[in-house]
């Protein structure tokens, strides 16, 4: 395997690698750290959604808390960290629900999926590289808004089907 590019998050690798049926493929693939979504909900029938801005795409969109996981951190610990970080809030209970390759094509990113409940307020203080507003919505609101089109982030999608949403 070879280092193509080492940033601040990501690493750029090219890889050879021999298939079952004796092909010979190079594969370019990002070595991801991994992350943890959250799906806060503050109360049984009412969940946080974020409308955050993500430059990279140059659009607001609408998603749930989420985050990378820091060097030698454990899934559950970002979750923790980042419910508070994105929402400003904290939770009592954390339930796995499952984990998402997001890219498997390219990608080593898997995402741990986590519904989070008996929230509590907190100290809210976003980083500054993070536009982030507050949606309090219900599930009749979510379904509305997915068949509207109003999902096109693929973590929050496959988290709201799991936690039986959508």
């Amino acid at each position: 395997m070879k280092n193509i590019y080492r940033g601040k998050l990501l690493n750029l690798f090219k890889k050879t690698i021999l298939l079952p049926n004796g092909y010979r493929a190079s594969f370019e693939m990002i070595k991801h750290p991994g992350a943890a979504l959250i799906i806060p909900f503050i109360s049984k029938d009412k969940i946080i959604l974020l409308r955050q801005l993500r430059p990279v795409i140059d659009s607001y969109i609408y998603e749930l808390p989420a985050g990378t996981l820091g060097k030698g951190e454990l899934p559950l610990e970002c979750a923790k960290r980042e419910i508070i970080e994105e929402t400003g809030y904290s939770a009592k209970k954390f339930k796995l629900l499952g984990s998402i390759y997001p890219v498997p094509g390219y990608s080593t990113e898997r995402i741990f999926i986590y519904k989070a409940s008996a929230l509590k307020k907190e100290r809210w203080a976003p980083e500054e590289d993070e536009i982030i507003e507050h949606i309090v919505v219900t599930k009749p609101k979510v379904i509305k808004m997915f068949k509207d089109g109003k999902f096109n982030d693929a973590k929050t999608v496959c988290a709201l089907a799991m936690c039986g949403w959508i």
